[in-house]
């Protein structure tokens, strides 16, 4: 299994579960991500993923639509993109990104797969679920962070930071750093 089937796995079960959960009349409840709702939250990650792929010339066939059963939608999607990057060929092809140089499997990864964690997050908080991250996800978030700089907080990506409690735990200053109040 290649390191980039690993990483979108181990975000895509934690985030399958989670969507597994919700309750139709929870689909349109309002998420932390300002304007959007559970279900826009998901038709942001595979609107996202599928244009990255599709920009790189990799076809994950019809287009996701969240309207309906968003968690069957998802896992149709997600069942897709780790088709699509299951070979070392596809994962490890080389295109000129944001961020310079990379693969298509380091972009899965380092963006979409971090979008993914954090998300998650949002997606529990919606739900009134608990939505712990484990170290290795907030190591991962944490990552994103300093590797995107400045961009992270661009327009339509994330909200500045805010201000955590003196207090708080390692969760909630991650979190603060991506605009999110804990």
């Amino acid at each position: 299994m290649n390191s980039t089937i690993s990483a979108f796995e181990a975000a895509n079960t934690p985030l399958t579960q989670l969507l597994d959960t919700v309750r139709t009349d929870q689909w349109d409840s309002p998420s932390p991500c300002e304007g959007w709702t559970v279900r826009n939250v998901v038709g942001h990650l595979m609107e996202t993923q599928r244009e990255f792929l599709g920009r790189n010339n990799i076809d994950i066939g019809k287009v996701a639509d969240a309207g309906g059963d968003p968690a069957s939608t998802w896992r149709s999607h997600s069942a897709a993109v780790l088709d699509a990057v299951s070979t070392e060929a596809v994962a490890n092809r080389e295109f000129d990104g944001a961020f310079g140089r990379s693969t298509i499997g380091e972009t899965l990864v380092q963006f979409y797969v971090w979008d993914m964690v954090a998300h998650r997050w949002d997606i529990a908080r919606s739900l009134g679920q608990d939505p712990s991250l484990t170290d290795t996800e907030l190591d991962r978030l944490e990552r994103g962070i300093t590797s995107f700089g400045d961009a992270l907080y661009m327009d339509g990506i994330c909200k500045p930071g805010v201000r955590a409690p003196a207090d708080a735990d390692r969760a909630t200053l991650v979190l603060a750093r991506l605009g999110r109040h804990v």
